[in-house]
């Protein structure tokens, strides 16, 4: 076992002794619960820089966990309070049967479905096993304090504080939780992308009747089917994405790595980041962005390396077709032999009505699924079946992986504890050390398909989907079928690390939702299984536009901080690049400068063309020309866009040369022209008069692109004309850090949440970052101890359970 050398006891000594020496000024504004003495409870003392950016500085992980739970529930109460609703299986009760659901855990449509579901879980007692297996299958004993103090520290600023968000003010549904909800939580977070996606055809999954038509008659369509499926397991088109790239020594300034971070994820709900920084004093220094309600940062950089996550493109599932006893569709075989389903049976409390029950059906494979969503129906017939694998089901490791990237020295040891731990479920990892190395890797949890399972054991309708979306549909009754192990495995039917794509060391690692295949364009992973994702297709917009940036930028060389700041907020354009010259010129092919819209009545298109050839072909707020085309783009149909085919020699160049001659593009462009006339909006303003959010009353203008056109700095606002433009973000930049190091003790970071730390309107922290990401500003990271205590807007707070 390996000691810590003695100055590090007598700096955390030190440190907690600096924090108790605050001038007057800094401890005057401390909560009134400084007067409840612990009475041998738990406490942690929580530094507030600008922007209210917490510094939460504890003995232990039971007194960290506690400070985080406060301070989290300082910022976000009623976003936190909304999951755990959620988790506990209780929204009907509070909300309603048919209301919307909370769509940042699952994506049940409805408050039924959603609790169906999750008090199913909480039934079985899914969450509470996890947690009492031993690790590495289940969460270490740091993780499981950190919990424990979290838990309370949430109780401790409930019970202490008044609410004054609107959102909940004088809620019942807002109460004091347990360590199983905030499990419950991670535990939601880790099937996302399994099970969270199929709760609504799990909890309406139910045995056909005996009317229900022979199987033939309601098989899904292959190829429809398989369309949904790639639609459906497309990183770069779901909720979430992101962008990351590592630099090495060998393209920075001073021969140290570099890593910008850009993970795209909800600006509204509980998925949001939430900033802070970490500290036990001689064991843990960790900076960065957690998701509302781990305690554990997710995304961030401590004093030696600094990591950031992208949204992979491995399938986190794969479905077994079931051939069922015609004489009871509850009953399937394997090998000729009977087995019968559980059913769970599950009631969920209905806000003004009686409570309502539902059996689940559960086989060896897991639960009997009946879609996938509207568009992937899978039919429960008198003969077939379809019962969905999930391995992040007994996954509730992510916050084990967190702890240990935090406690990294270097990417080797990133990469060890995600080989130690194997606890990502749906994000590859991007990381950059202050020895100039990188790291490039898609370990994620996932299914253990093979090729040649797939090959072996597909149905003829798996055949089809995996090769077209990596989901593989397995002949459930056959033994020889099961997903097996890999021996690097820490639990069964899951790949083992020596099966991920992995990089090294490459002059750059970027990723930008595509597969692992171009993390490096000159430097490509190959030899992986389909289920991780493809290789030698093509690339999305926005991957293209990042491969040729950070690739400029590596050959360039003699980076720093500032190009990747730069890079951040270039907001090119990439899809405008391509074409807009083009666009612009087709009005020479156009007869006296005309265009039919597909009303039929001929519009002048001559002076959209000329604001498309004077556009900059950027996305920033200032850009004239950026909404004419972002609009434009959106109408014009991929199967006609392009004069240049995709060609895998060539994959960051093509396809390319817009097809003007197409009639869909003409009259793309006219109805783009009547829609923007029609709103009130000239075709050349600025693109931040109609693209904006509004924060108390004020309109914050927002830079960025939507995922189609390439834009680095990637934004999804909703188009609502009647009331200005681009009103609202759905989804986008969030928790942004660039991060270096200059060989003295302290990184140079730079940090930016662009929705801001609180969503609490009433709160100082509601929108100043908004509004800093609207200049393209950013926040200097307090990661030393003088930086902290040097801050000019320090406050101090020291909380006791």
């Amino acid at each position: 076992m390996r000691t810590r050398p003695r100055r590090t006891v007598v700096a955390a000594v030190a440190l907690f002794a600096a924090v108790g020496a605050l001038p007057a000024a800094a401890a005057q504004d401390q909560h009134q619960e400084q007067r409840h003495p612990s009475h041998g409870g738990l406490s942690a003392t929580i530094r507030y820089t600008e922007y209210g950016i917490p510094h939460i500085l504890a003995r232990n992980y039971a007194d960290l966990g506690f400070g985080t739970g406060w301070a989290q529930a300082a910022d976000q109460v009623c976003a936190l309070a909304d999951g755990f609703v959620t988790v506990r299986g209780e929204r009907s009760r509070y909300f309603g049967t048919d209301a919307a659901a909370d769509s940042a855990l699952s994506s049940a449509t409805k408050n039924l479905s959603s609790d169906l579901y999750f008090r199913g879980v909480r039934e079985a007692g899914t969450v509470e096993k996890l947690m009492a297996q031993p690790a590495p299958l289940g969460p270490g004993r740091e993780v499981k304090e950190l919990m424990r103090g979290f838990a309370a520290g949430y109780n401790t600023w409930l019970e202490k504080n008044r609410i004054t968000d609107p959102t909940c003010r004088g809620a019942a549904w807002v109460r004091p939780v347990s360590v199983e909800d905030v499990a419950a939580r991670n535990f939601a977070l880790a099937v996302l992308g399994g099970q969270g996606r199929a709760v609504d055809g799990i909890t309406a999954a139910q045995p056909p009747a005996a009317t229900t038509p022979p199987a033939g008659t309601t098989t899904p369509d292959a190829q429809d089917t398989a369309r949904a499926a790639r639609e459906l397991f497309a990183a770069d088109s779901a909720d979430m994405g992101s962008n990351a790239v590592a630099f090495g020594g060998s393209t920075t300034a001073n021969g140290r790595g570099l890593l910008l971070g850009n993970p795209h994820y909800p600006w509204q709900g509980g998925r949001r980041f939430w900033q802070s920084q970490q500290t036990i004093p001689g064991e843990l220094n960790v900076s960065g962005g957690s998701l509302l309600g781990s305690a554990t940062v997710s995304i961030g950089h401590n004093a030696q390396v600094a990591w950031s996550h992208t949204v992979a493109t491995g399938v986190t599932l794969n479905l077994h077709q079931l051939t069922l006893d015609p004489a009871d569709p509850t009953t399937y075989l394997v090998d000729g032999k009977a087995e019968k389903m559980t059913g769970r049976r599950v009631t969920v409390a209905v806000k003004d009505g009686e409570p309502v029950t539902r059996t689940q059906w559960w086989t060896r494979y897991g639960p009997v699924v009946t879609s996938l969503g509207a568009a992937l129906p899978l039919p429960w017939t008198t003969t077939t079946a379809y019962a969905l694998n999930d391995p992040n089901a007994t996954n509730l490791r992510a916050s084990d992986t967190a702890l240990g990237f935090s406690k990294a020295r270097g990417t080797a040891d990133v990469l060890d504890a995600l080989k130690r731990t194997q606890g990502l479920p749906w994000v590859n990892t991007i990381a950059a050390d202050s020895r100039g190395h990188t790291l490039f890797t898609q370990s994620q949890v996932l299914p253990r398909i093979t090729d040649e399972l797939a090959q072996r054991c597909s149905t003829p309708l798996g055949r089809v989907t995996y090769p077209a979306s990596g989901v593989a549909i397995l002949d459930g009754s056959r033994g020889d079928c099961a997903l097996g192990s890999d021996p690097d495995a820490v639990q069964p039917g899951i790949f083992g690390p020596s099966k991920m794509p992995v990089l090294k060391d490459a002059p750059y690692a970027e990723n930008s939702n595509d597969s692992a295949w171009l993390a490096n364009a000159d430097r490509p992973i190959t030899g992986y299984e389909r289920v991780f994702g493809t290789i030698g297709t093509q690339r999305s917009m926005r991957t293209r536009g990042a491969l040729r940036d950070v690739a400029a930028m590596a050959t360039r060389g003699q980076l720093t901080v500032r190009d990747l700041q730069a890079q951040q907020f270039a907001n090119r354009v990439t899809a405008g690049d391509l074409v807009a010259a083009d666009a612009a010129k087709a009005r020479a092919a156009l007869p006296a400068g005309t265009a039919t819209g597909s009303d039929g009545k001929a519009v002048d298109v001559g002076a959209a063309c000329g604001v498309l050839a004077a556009w900059d072909r950027t996305a920033d707020t200032g850009s004239r020309g950026a909404l004419l085309f972002d609009r434009l783009w959106r109408r014009l149909p991929v199967s006609q866009l392009w004069k240049v085919p995709f060609s895998a020699a060539d994959p960051v160049g093509t396809p390319n040369t817009l097809n003007t001659d197409a009639p869909a593009f003409a009259t793309a462009l006219a109805d783009t022209v009547t829609e923007l006339r029609a709103a009130g909006i000239p075709l050349d303003s600025r693109l931040g008069e109609h693209q904006f959010v509004v924060r108390n009353g004020k309109r914050i203008a927002v830079p960025g692109g939507t995922e189609s056109l390439g834009v680095w700095n990637k934004v999804e606002p909703v188009w609502d004309p009647a009331n200005g433009g681009y009103t609202e973000v759905t989804t986008g930049s969030s928790y942004i850090q660039a991060v270096g190091w200059n060989g003295g003790r302290c990184p140079v970071a730079r940090t930016l949440l662009t929705y801001s730390q609180s969503s609490n309107p009433n709160s100082p922290h509601f929108s100043d970052q908004t509004r800093l990401f609207s200049a393209e500003k950013w926040v200097t990271s307090r990661f030393c101890e003088k930086d902290i205590l040097s801050s000019p807007a320090l406050r101090v707070v020291r909380v006791r359970s």
